[in-house]
């Protein structure tokens, strides 16, 4: 929500002084802006501050790569978002790792927007992942590891502990 999109304008190198409210039960974001009505959702504030800061090439490039950061910023709204159970928990991770066994950010090649606030938004999850979870889904921990300490991310939040090699050996 509202603490994500200050931790991507500070991240985006944005000057400070953006106005943000929340809506509704859900508490859904909302930009004032100062000509006309505030924009409203995560995404579409995320998409302008992107745009504002000059930085379009995290939407993505191409069309397809377009495409596919939107499919992850909508996944991220209705699935991640809207998900609370241990189940809708497991099945995300399950759908990400399967996603990720080939790629090294979610959009492929490309270090995108999707990448950040997916980031954002699985980070109290992982804070919380057993180290057996964490080697279950492999392929979300190397996501989310290289992410983390990509440039920027990070900020305040927590970095969260990848063991890289097992603690145990079979040899006695």
């Amino acid at each position: 929500g509202v603490g994500e999109l200050a931790l991507l304008e500070k991240l985006l190198g944005l000057p400070k002084g953006n106005k943000y409210g929340v809506q509704g039960e859900r508490k859904i974001p909302v930009l004032q802006t100062n000509n006309g009505p505030g924009l409203t959702g995560l995404m579409t504030i995320a998409a302008h501050l992107v745009k504002q800061a000059k930085k379009d090439q995290l939407l993505g490039s191409t069309a397809e790569e377009k495409a596919v950061v939107q499919q992850w910023l909508e996944y991220r709204v209705t699935r991640v978002d809207g998900g609370s159970s241990k189940e809708d928990t497991r099945i995300i991770l399950k759908d990400l790792n399967i996603h990720l066994e080939d790629k090294v950010y979610l959009a492929g090649n490309i270090f995108t927007l999707a990448d950040i606030l997916m980031y954002y938004g699985l980070h109290h999850v992982m804070v919380d992942l057993t180290v057996q979870e964490k080697e279950k889904y492999l392929n979300v921990s190397r996501w989310f590891n290289h992410i983390q300490h990509y440039p920027g991310v990070r900020q305040h939040l927590s970095n969260v502990i990848f063991i890289k090699n097992r603690l145990y050996t079979n040899a006695h």
